[in-house]
């Protein structure tokens, strides 16, 4: 076995730092590629669930719209109905109009 002389050892620190080096550059690129995908994935989740949890406004502003249908189906009377979407509120139009 030989032993390890000064020069090698520079030499061989030196290799090891510069594999370092490209080894932290890569792992900052493959980490943040996958953060960006966390971050995507997150948001498309929230959105999802966001859109997910406002069916059942839309079905109570559809029964709303059906009931003041069927409340004035035989009334001149035309009635539009307030329904809340996103926290915006959304006026429909009584169809019997157009």
């Amino acid at each position: 076995m030989s032993a390890l002389t000064l020069d090698a050892a520079k030499s061989l620190s030196a290799t090891a730092v510069i594999i370092f080096l490209l080894g932290s550059f890569a792992a900052a690129l493959i980490m943040k590629t996958i953060i960006q995908k966390v971050v995507v994935i997150s948001v498309l989740l929230l959105l999802a669930f966001s859109v997910y949890s406002q069916r059942a406004s839309l079905q109570d502003c559809a029964d709303k719209v059906q009931g003041n249908f069927t409340r004035d189906g035989t009334s001149v009377t035309v009635t539009d109905t307030e329904c809340s979407f996103f926290g915006a509120q959304v006026t429909i139009t009584d169809p019997r109009t157009e």
